[in-house]
């Protein structure tokens, strides 16, 4: 997840899912992590402190993603075909795979995950970079949340993503590396989102009891 700064204007973040799933159903630690890829330098002081914190726990979170060796072999599927660009495909990747955990969304938990993380945000329109507020109400309208659990919405996903770079190969390719690779790269998940999960917990306890520990994140 953790990429240049122009790698990730490029991007904005694409896994929406697990940045919203791991804020913890804390509604300032949301928009923090929902928002971060839109908030660049100094700007994060313009925040109140817990969206503050969630910018941190959002940038904690790609580092960890990032540096991880299981994220580096759920990369080498796509290394081949798009290079850099291996990384936000994954992220996405692993998005489609927790949408369909039945460990975190059991039974139709998504659907309802997804109603009330767009509520939790939407108090907070006004305090929305530009960019996002503009996204938000698709976001909400089209409930990307929820159609990250479906193949469809995974290619959509790369479409996307092709769409906002300059030099990255036709998304096709990237939707039958998907397919073929499927069972392990949703071993690669499988594997590797508990210990993200832990981590972020652990993060995020440490941004509660000590609330000027981020300054040290982005």
């Amino acid at each position: 997840m953790l990429q240049s700064p122009l790698f990730m204007r490029i991007f904005a973040i694409m896994n929406y899912l697990a940045h919203a799933y791991l804020s913890f159903e804390n509604p300032e630690m949301l928009v923090g992590n929902m928002i971060s890829d839109f908030v660049k330098g100094k700007k994060k002081y313009d925040f109140l402190p817990g969206i503050q914190q969630g910018i941190a726990l959002h940038r904690a979170i790609d580092g960890f993603t990032d540096s991880h060796e299981i994220t580096r072999q759920a990369k080498a599927y796509f290394r081949k075909d798009y290079g850099l660009y291996a990384g936000p495909l994954v992220d996405v990747v692993y998005d489609h795979f927790l949408a369909n955990d039945p460990k975190q969304f059991p039974g139709e938990m998504l659907a309802s995950f997804a109603e009330k993380t767009y509520s939790q945000l939407g108090p907070f329109r006004a305090v929305f970079p530009e960019k996002f507020a503009r996204m938000f109400p698709y976001m909400q309208s089209q409930n990307w949340l929820y159609h990250y659990r479906f193949k469809e919405g995974i290619v959509n996903s790369f479409a996307g993503l092709a769409r906002r770079a300059a030099y990255m190969s036709a998304p096709a390719m990237a939707g039958r590396i998907l397919e073929a690779s499927y069972l392990e790269l949703g071993a690669c998940y499988t594997a590797f989102f508990p210990a993200l999960k832990d981590f972020a917990f652990n993060f995020l306890q440490q941004l509660l009891r000590d609330p000027d520990s981020f300054n040290f994140v982005g």
